[in-house]
């Protein structure tokens, strides 16, 4: 199976992926690429971090599911290659998800949301993004909300993270003894 988790920056996405994998022992998380600077307050596990040369001739190569450009940075997914009779999960944003659609792959699609706009914008100040880093983000978050709805996501509110994961859990593994 494989399952897209997606959101706009600062709703947790990428924590409450690594819970599900700490929870589920057969989910197996994608490491997402980028050519953007790792935050202070962030693993440096959380992406595979690189330069945009290395990370232009991995496109050549052919190495990605999916990739964008977003504020002037690369991200990308390489193509899966879990352990066998893995789950694969990708936490990935919208517009990675359409590019996924794109190949013909089925995936189950859930979009983590914070409660408000306002909370979004507290999280993302946060983790150290600025003003105007910020308001990009609030407004590609309006776009990827409407763009998750029009691609039929499950929408799941991030307003307690172990209530979120386990919704998501559940949505993931409706029977648990299928995980």
């Amino acid at each position: 199976m494989l399952i897209v988790v997606s959101g706009p920056g600062g709703v947790g996405k990428g924590t409450i992926a690594e819970l599900l994998v700490e929870r589920h022992e057969k989910l197996w998380l994608s490491k997402s690429w980028t050519t953007r600077p790792r935050r202070d307050t962030e693993n440096e596990e959380a992406y595979t971090f690189v330069t945009r040369e290395e990370f232009e001739q991995a496109i050549d190569e052919g190495i990605f599911l999916e990739w964008a450009e977003f504020q002037g940075n690369y991200y990308a997914t390489p193509w899966p290659d879990p352990p066998d009779n893995y789950d694969v999960l990708l936490e990935i944003d919208v517009q990675g998800a359409k590019s996924v659609t794109e190949h013909g792959l089925e995936f189950l699609m859930i979009f983590v949301d914070a409660p408000t706009v306002e909370d979004q914008a507290r999280r993302l100040r946060g983790r150290g993004d600025n003003e105007e880093e910020v308001l990009r983000r609030i407004r590609e978050g309006e776009r990827e909300r409407n763009d998750a709805r029009d691609m039929g996501a499950i929408f799941v509110i991030n307003d307690d993270l172990d209530r979120a994961v386990s919704e998501i859990s559940s949505i993931i593994y409706p029977n648990p003894s299928k995980e």
